[in-house]
């Protein structure tokens, strides 16, 4: 397969960070095997050379690729070699004498070479290399269709298992600091400054962010399960992910990303491709208008041997060449190829109802996902303030907590206020990743073949 570079990992290229906490928990939690870290650039190598349908489309272009020659639409001729032996034993009797017998020995050797050329068919060759030229070009189509899928498949399965583990350092943060609040109620009670009641809420609160962390570090896990089979490796692998949870903001402009669609889009190229394929099974149809002009030539040489009932052996040969033209014009034949002519008229024309088609969805789909990535990124800068905010808030409340001026149900409100802010920022990062990875797969930014 040819090489590709994916250019869209200069938009998502990370900045490789120390392990924080949360992350360090997760490993802690999982099995002590051998990690490998992985960026998403290695990822997509590594799902480019293990996934099946990748593999299976790049057979189906070397197969496209070994019929596309002159020998399979007929330019040349075809020639045949062999050998006919004959031995026969003639026992002949008359009815009035049956002892009169007259018996004969024969031996034949016949070598010959014959040759078969269609001369002319009505430019069907011609037109059938070019739509094994065009078939070529489709399954290669189709196979960076699939690099293409494979891709974008790789690209959001590594950011949504950084979103997990993202998720869970939060959960972390959290957990820890109700942690900490159950035990500052604890020290309150045995000092006499809490009742049973805090302490049982604190306790509560704290259970309930160690139950949410168990679940999420089974979403990390699973996260990273749907990796191992997007990266065809097995289940017990284990990666460390080495690109960052970021995302830089791009300025698009409506009319270029349209440009860029009709013109790189990989469905619609190869849609292309298959009209073209369709005008040359209409021309196809018609060169059976044309007469056809074949050659049929070879050669013979035949060695005999005749044993004669006198004891008299009889030898001969013979050596014969010949060359034989044949042309043939088909005047009528039900009309069977005038409809074949309409049939791929219409086959030709449906092609070009379903490019405008193809062309009209494309367009709608690219305007909803640019719409969609212009609010996406609002939300963004949204969730960032909101996040900074929170992240003050939090900051405040803990003092405050432990100076006693809001009381525990005030923390643990502002604690849940901390975790929704977070999870919403986080949410809209991999959100946005999405649309873009969405837009660059419409206009054809994904994959670029050299």
């Amino acid at each position: 397969m040819k090489s590709t570079y994916i250019k869209s990992i200069r938009f998502f290229k990370p900045v490789i960070h120390k392990i924080s906490l949360g992350l360090l928990l997760i490993v802690l939690a999982l099995p002590v095997t051998a990690q490998q870290n992985l960026s998403l650039d290695e990822a997509i190598v590594r799902s480019l050379e293990n996934n099946f349908q990748v593999r299976i489309f790049e057979q189906y272009y070397k197969s496209a690729q070994l019929e596309n020659t002159w020998g399979t639409v007929g330019r040349f001729p075809s020639v045949s070699l062999g050998v006919n032996s004959i031995n026969r034993f003639d026992n002949t009797a008359s009815l009035q004498d049956p002892d009169d017998r007259s018996e004969l020995y024969t031996n034949r050797l016949s070598p010959y070479v014959n040759v078969n050329w269609l001369l002319f068919n009505g430019f069907s060759v011609k037109m059938s290399k070019d739509k094994l030229d065009l078939l070529e070009t489709y399954s290669a189509g189709n196979s960076a269709l699939v690099v293409e899928n494979t891709v974008q498949a790789i690209m959001l399965g590594y950011y949504y298992a950084l979103l997990e583990q993202e998720r869970l350092k939060v959960l972390a943060e959290v957990k820890k600091l109700s942690g900490d609040r159950y035990h500052y109620e604890m020290v309150r009670k045995e000092i006499g400054s809490a009742v049973t009641f805090e302490v049982l809420q604190a306790k509560n609160s704290y259970l309930s962010d160690s139950t949410n962390y168990l679940l999420q570090e089974l979403n990390v896990k699973n996260a990273f399960l749907r990796l191992n089979l997007l990266l065809g490796e097995p289940p017990e692998s284990h990666f460390a992910l080495s690109d960052s949870f970021q995302v830089v903001t791009q300025v698009y402009d409506l009319e270029v990303l349209k440009e860029k669609m009709l013109a790189s889009n990989k469905t619609l190229t190869n849609q292309y491709v298959n009209q073209e394929i369709l005008k040359k099974n209409k021309g196809l149809a018609k060169s059976a208008q044309y007469p056809s002009l074949s050659l049929n030539a070879g050669g013979d040489y035949n060695q005999n041997w005749f044993d004669l009932p006198t004891n008299n052996n009889y030898d001969s040969y013979s050596f014969d060449y010949y060359a034989n033209f044949s042309l043939s014009f088909n005047l009528f034949n039900g009309g069977n190829t005038r409809r074949a002519i309409q049939q791929a008229g219409i086959s030709e024309h449906i092609g070009h109802l379903e490019i405008l088609e193809m062309k009209q969805t494309l367009a709608n789909l690219l305007v909803n996902q640019y719409d969609l990535y212009e609010i996406r990124k609002q939300l963004l800068y949204v969730a960032q303030a909101n996040m900074e905010s929170a992240e003050l808030n939090m900051q405040i409340a803990t003092e405050k907590y432990r100076n006693g001026t809001i009381n525990s149900f005030n923390f643990r409100d502002v604690q849940l206020i901390y975790l929704n802010a977070a999870h919403r920022k986080l949410n809209a990062i991999y959100d946005l990743i999405d649309t873009h990875t969405e837009l660059l797969r419409l206009t054809g930014g994904i994959i670029t073949e050299n």
